[in-house]
Formats: structure tokens, C-alpha cells, sequence
């Protein structure tokens, strides 16, 4: 599992990415899919801390973690400008849907844990449920001005949720 360059990736954003997991932990407690999102500003201050509500809402579009983020500051009127600085942490890699929601939102930083690759193993996915095969990287990278992207980080940490679920939810 590869880990990210050490300048870019940091202790706080170590300590905001595990937040991210422990929501992802929360998720699945509740009967959900095991992923987590949280949005930090410059700042620090958390705008929004969001688990995955695809089990309890059966919405495979905007019940995932980074869609239940988003919406949260979206309905708090955050300002934009304020979230140009801000980072989300997310504990699997944004699907294709979710990276275009994160740059339509202005977020100017993502930091994930586990590659789609790794989620992909771990559901144990054939081509027919794999889903989109397009990275965060590539969907971002195709923007005029693309957040940065780190990840995949912490992996390992990152699989805790997700250890038994797939298999359990078959």
C-alpha cells in the first residue's frame, strides 16, 4: 500500500483523516456502508463530519459520506471563500460523483484513506459490481483550477471499517 510524500501529508491531517474513519465506524454501527467524510477548515473548525446513510436511506447518489458533508455546508450557507481553504478528509477514495461534488463546492483540498483500489478488494468486487473505475486524481485533475490530492494514507487503519462488512452485507 503506497503512502503519501510526508511534506504534504501531515500529523493534523493524520488526526482528521482517523475522525474520518471513526465516522466511517460509526456508519457501519448504524447499518450503513463503512465510510466517513469530515471538512475542515484553514482554521481548523470542523464544518461538517458526515458517515454514509446508504443503508438507512437506500439512496446510492447522495447518501454517501462526501455527499452528506457537502450538503450539510451547503445548507449552513457556508461561503465559498471560506471553503477554497478548507480540506476534506475522507476515508475511501471519492468516487467519481463525489470528486465532482467536492470541486463544484469549492473545496480546495482532499485528503483520502483507502485507494478504490483497496475498497474494490475488500468488497470483493467482480467487474459487473466494481462500479466506475475513474480516479479522484483524474476526475479532479481535469478541472481549470484542481484541489489537491492526497492520498491514498493510512490504509491499513483504513480497512478496520470495512473488515467482515462486505461479507456480512452480501
Amino acid at each position: 500500500m503506497s503512502s503519501p510524500d510526508p511534506q504534504d501529508f501531515t500529523a493534523e491531517d493524520a488526526f482528521w483523516l482517523r475522525r474520518a474513519y471513526r465516522a466511517a465506524g460509526d456508519a457501519r454501527a448504524r447499518g450503513d456502508r463503512p465510510f466517513g467524510a469530515v471538512v475542515v477548515d484553514a482554521a481548523g473548525e470542523v464544518l461538517a463530519d458526515a458517515g454514509s446513510t446508504q443503508g438507512a436511506s437506500g439512496d446510492g447518489t447522495l447518501a454517501h459520506s462526501e455527499m452528506n458533508a457537502l450538503g450539510s455546508i451547503i445548507r449552513a450557507g457556508i461561503p465559498r471563500e471560506r471553503l477554497e481553504g478548507s480540506t476534506i478528509y475522507s476515508s475511501g477514495e471519492p468516487c467519481a460523483m463525489c470528486s465532482a461534488a467536492i470541486f463544484y463546492g469549492g473545496i480546495g483540498r482532499v485528503v483520502y484513506g483507502l485507494s478504490a483500489g483497496a475498497i474494490l478488494e475488500l468488497r470483493n468486487a467482480r467487474p459487473e459490481t466494481a462500479g466506475l473505475s475513474l480516479s479522484c486524481r483524474a476526475v479532479l485533475e481535469s478541472a481549470h483550477r484542481p484541489p489537491t490530492v492526497i492520498g491514498p494514507c493510512l490504509e491499513e487503519e483504513g480497512a478496520v471499517p470495512h473488515r467482515g462488512y462486505w461479507t456480512e452485507a452480501a
